[in-house]
């Protein structure tokens, strides 16, 4: 028993050391070959797409929610990734968090003030591309407010969609944002002004 464990351990630990995406089972309709995008601009995907924001709930726990996409699209041409344009807007008033209370607290004027603002927006304006990752530039606005945001996106795969029969290309992307610049919440330290963000978008061809 002990020589097994010796033995698979750095086997393990290997495959722990490799990004999620590389460990995808082989035989998905995607894969993150260029060759298998066509240039055209692709609606996004509203079912596949979200954001998903990360804040330190008091220095106890990290607590997370999540916005689906309500619209946008992505311009892309594989033989001129940097011309490459995304816009995508997402619905605040529809914010999937861990109970109703807790949601209708953040769809408050203190908060997302969903009434006035039910949907946060961001357009690029700049894309370096290098190989399957980019710098993507751009500017994010969340309650009329609009700031620069900076991502670091990864191209997870493009392939045609066996259910549909469409060509769908997906991306993952990384960035932080400050909730004082947009007026989420109150000033008081007790939840971190820092906000990670993850956002996994889809397109699909029409």
């Amino acid at each position: 028993m002990r020589n097994r464990f010796t033995i698979a351990l750095p086997a393990l630990m290997a495959l722990a050391a490799v990004p999620a995406i590389a460990q995808m089972a082989p035989g998905l309709p995607g894969a993150p070959v260029k060759a298998r995008v066509t240039a055209g601009t692709y609606p996004v995907d509203t079912a596949h797409t979200q954001v998903t924001w990360q804040v330190n709930h008091m220095g106890f726990s990290m607590l997370q929610g999540q916005f689906g996409a309500s619209d946008g699209s992505l311009t892309i041409d594989p033989a001129k990734p940097n011309a490459t344009t995304v816009d995508v807007s997402f619905a605040t008033d529809q914010l999937s968090v861990t109970s109703p209370a807790f949601a209708n607290h953040l769809k408050s004027k203190d908060f997302f003030d969903v009434a006035a603002n039910p949907t946060a927006r961001f357009v690029s304006t700049k894309v370096v591309a290098n190989g399957n990752t980019a710098v993507v530039t751009g500017n994010l606005t969340i309650k009329g407010i609009t700031k620069p945001v900076t991502l670091q996106a990864t191209f997870v795969g493009a392939g045609v969609n066996p259910m549909n029969k469409k060509t769908n290309i997906g991306f993952r992307a990384t960035g932080t944002i400050n909730r004082s610049d947009f007026g989420l919440g109150m000033a008081v330290p007790v939840v971190s002004d820092k906000v990670d963000l993850t956002i996994n978008a889809a397109f699909a061809a029409k």
